[in-house]
């Protein structure tokens, strides 16, 4: 048997997937070099949970400042303690983002990653159960024109990625003001809806071009594990 395949069998066995690492077709080298390609120097992170897309972009080799935004008390706490780590991470007052200002409950989820103000549908718990509603939380609702101004001053190319679990219409909605200074995006996008009044990735993407970005890359990033689908994507735009 093959060496390689054979240590990529093992490593299989312990839930590890061995591949080889190829700078023009690995997603973490691309998303890298797309950053420092169009000089992103600040990157305003809606629905931040507890850091991962924070610890993610510093592997990548992004060195640059983060903002984030966290509604949900158990990862906003996360989120500080990593921040407590880097001067170049702001953590914002814990908030929903929207299409408004006011107050909005989240239905908080059993892995708190899949949690949303909108309701979860039947076909996402069945190939998660763990996105199941486990409580709620009520916090206050802001848009991004509101709250981002006092960021921006010391940035010339802002990224703004959005997490929200089907609310990224509302999150779009409310920043007409800060799109046109918007370098690049990221958005997760889903190819079937997971959540009550989700929009199509089609619609999305029609959206977002429509504000002059540019489609860049997609990712899977969300698979049924029984039958393979893949229910979500992330998505990656710039300006050109």
């Amino acid at each position: 048997m093959n060496i390689q395949l054979a240590v990529k069998k093992i490593a299989k066995k312990l839930g590890i997937d061995l591949r080889a690492y190829h700078p023009s077709r690995s997603e973490s080298a691309r998303l890298g070099r797309l950053l420092d390609h169009y000089g992103i120097d600040l990157v305003l992170d809606v629905g931040a949970n507890s850091g991962q897309f924070v610890q993610y972009l510093r592997y990548v080799g992004y060195l640059g400042r983060f903002v984030c935004f966290e509604p949900l008390s158990a990862p906003y706490a996360q989120l500080e303690q990593l921040a407590a780590q880097d001067s170049r991470i702001v953590c914002a007052t814990r908030m929903a983002i929207g299409d408004m200002d006011g107050e909005i409950t989240v239905n908080v989820a059993a892995n708190l990653e899949s949690s949303s103000v909108l309701k979860v549908l039947d076909r996402h718990l069945d190939a998660e159960p763990l996105a199941r509603t486990v409580g709620y939380e009520t916090v206050p609702l802001r848009k991004l024109d509101t709250v981002t101004d006092n960021y921006l001053p010391n940035s010339s190319k802002p990224f703004l990625k959005i997490d929200v679990q089907g609310y990224e219409p509302q999150v779009l909605a409310g920043a007409v003001d800060l799109l046109p200074k918007i370098a690049g995006l990221h958005l997760e996008l889903s190819l079937t809806p997971l959540y009550e009044g989700e929009r199509g990735f089609r619609e999305m993407i029609d959206l977002v071009e429509q504000e002059g970005f540019t489609l860049h890359d997609l990712n899977p990033c969300y698979s049924d594990s029984i039958t393979g689908r893949t229910y979500q994507v992330d998505a990656l735009f710039f300006r050109c």
